[in-house]
């Protein structure tokens, strides 16, 4: 508990959360102003709001990797405040040409900005590789951890709240100051290290060369792919689930669409209060156990959510699952941390990106299909053998990790 605290006194730490709680307040009031705008300007039209989730999705895969390399290349303290600072500067753009009449700009802040993010992400990870030990990575982690889970269940509240009470003009201004003092909470941290590439190497790789590079380093780290295979196959279990909450309580518990706040809350503060005591336990608990706990865990709280026809017994499941899925993502990243030299931070989370989000959104849209094919439990079932197959693939490398003490 006093080693997690004692934490936030260092000051790139203090500052990286800082940094972190601007920007997802940006992020949300964005992403539900540019929702809420593009419904009221296309009555509801599917395709006009699937093109922000496009612009939300398509650069993970066009640029994570690319901003993985780059993130390796450049100092990364620069590249975050510079992304942040050019988010801000193009929602204020964006925001010009709304005021002149062109309503449909407000696409290109969720699609600039996502850009922006896959070049700021793996660049922020380089900055913990720097400031923070090894061993207090995991707690690092978990901090932010609590920050995502805070605004994962009130961001759409506020958001809403401020397109709803103001419209889209103050919700861009709001955008854009958060994303500047984001960038000026980032100017307390330490000042990069000196770059001493150019001098050790008068010629520089190819971008496609270093790319290259960064696929071979982690085929060639047995303990990388195993958690990258796992992250994966988490991607692959929660995309299942994502879509079909709403026929556990039509179908499952054979209640009314109305009723879907009772499977969702108990989620959503489950996430919190576990991020909360994931923070707390982070200097106790080995980050391979906590993730071997969470695979574990979620996979048998999916199972009874699928299977469950009672609402409490439901409710509880979603409390459970959601109370220990922080301690997968804190977990995985964390032993990542650990394993991956200074030099590849950028590639190897450029790489991890994509390879989960592709998993989940590829599962999401076969979700439907599946419960046709499979019945709604089927899917369940299915999701939770994904968590536990991501379990098994962990093993491994978590055993000789433990006896060597790398993981306490």
């Amino acid at each position: 508990m006093s080693r997690s605290l004692s934490l936030l006194r260092n000051r790139y730490v203090a500052s990286i959360l800082l940094s972190n709680v601007f920007s997802q307040f940006g992020i949300w009031v964005r992403n539900l102003a540019v929702l809420l705008e593009a419904m009221k300007r296309t009555g509801g039209d599917a395709f006009a709001v699937s093109m922000i989730s496009v612009a939300e999705y398509a650069p993970i895969f066009a640029f994570s990797f690319i901003g993985g390399v780059f993130a390796d290349r450049w100092r990364p303290k620069k590249t975050v405040v510079r992304c942040e600072i050019l988010s801000a500067i193009s929602v204020f753009a964006v925001l010009g040409e709304f005021a002149a009449g062109s309503w449909q700009a407000v696409f290109a802040a969720t699609l600039v900005s996502s850009i922006l993010s896959q070049f700021a992400q793996p660049s922020g990870m380089k900055l913990f590789k720097q400031h923070v030990r090894d061993e207090d990575a995991q707690i690092c982690m978990s901090m932010l951890q609590i920050i995502m889970s805070v605004f994962l269940t009130a961001g759409p509240v506020l958001g809403t709240f401020v397109y709803g009470q103001w419209g889209m003009k103050p919700a861009l201004l709001l955008t854009g100051a958060a994303f500047l003092l984001s960038a000026l909470a980032l100017r307390f941290i330490p000042a990069d290290p000196a770059m001493r590439e150019a001098a050790e190497a008068p010629v520089r790789s190819s971008l496609l060369s270093d790319m290259a590079d960064g696929l071979r380093y982690v085929w060639r780290k047995p303990d990388l792919l195993r958690l990258s295979l796992c992250f994966a196959l988490v991607g692959f279990g929660v995309g299942l689930i994502s879509p079909l909450g709403m026929f556990v309580v039509t179908e499952r518990l054979g209640l009314s669409t109305e009723n879907l706040p009772w499977i969702t809350v108990p989620y959503g503060v489950g996430e919190m209060i576990g991020g909360m005591a994931t923070f707390l336990l982070a200097a106790k608990v080995a980050p391979a156990r906590l993730l071997a706990l969470g695979l574990l865990v979620n996979g048998a709280g999916i199972l009874v959510t699928g299977r469950s026809a009672v609402l409490w017994l439901t409710m509880a499941a979603q409390f459970v699952l959601a109370f220990l899925q922080p301690a997968i993502f804190i977990g995985n990243n964390a032993l990542v941390m650990r394993q991956t030299d200074p030099a590849y931070i950028g590639r190897v989370t450029g790489i991890r990106t994509p390879l989960m989000t592709g998993a989940m959104l590829l599962s999401m849209g076969c979700a439907g299909i599946l419960k046709d094919a499979l019945s709604l439990t089927g899917v369940y079932a299915l999701a939770c053998a994904c968590f536990w197959a991501g379990w098994l693939a962990v093993v491994p490398p978590l055993r000789p990790a433990d006896s060597r003490g790398e993981t306490r």
